[in-house]
């Protein structure tokens, strides 16, 4: 008795499929990952928001002169940001027009890189002290 298969033969031929690893598969394990990790990264930043929220200039300088407080800052943005990339992408790919897609993709990578940017150097330039 034959078995019953649902995939096309391209998708034979090239091994793709959902239970393969494809690329879809990466993106859901990285944004469970990024998840995951913006757990403890926010945990964090909420600390960090309560501990400096008043406080003057001269201690939030010294609270981010830390390497550890900073290092983890930077964690804070970079987890955050790819998190924001992927979340943002499937809307993308799933209600834009066809034509619109690979525009807002890139406008999408090119903003999160933007924000990651702005938010590791302004970390950086407290704990540089400048």
């Amino acid at each position: 008795m034959p078995t019953t298969t649902y995939r096309t033969e391209l998708k034979k031929v090239r091994g793709l499929g959902s239970a393969i690893g494809g690329p879809g598969t990466d993106h859901f394990w990285a944004q469970r990952l990024t998840a995951v990790s913006n757990l403890f990264v926010v945990a964090f930043l909420v600390y960090t928001g309560l501990t400096l929220a008043g406080a003057p200039l001269g201690e939030v300088k010294a609270f981010f002169g830390h390497p550890f407080n900073a290092i983890a800052s930077i964690l804070v943005v970079i987890s955050t940001a790819i998190h924001m990339r992927l979340g943002m992408q499937v809307p993308v790919e799933e209600y834009m027009p066809h034509g619109l897609k690979v525009p807002f993709l890139f406008l999408n990578t090119f903003f999160v890189i933007v924000i990651a940017v702005v938010g590791v150097l302004s970390i950086l330039k407290l704990f540089l002290g400048n």
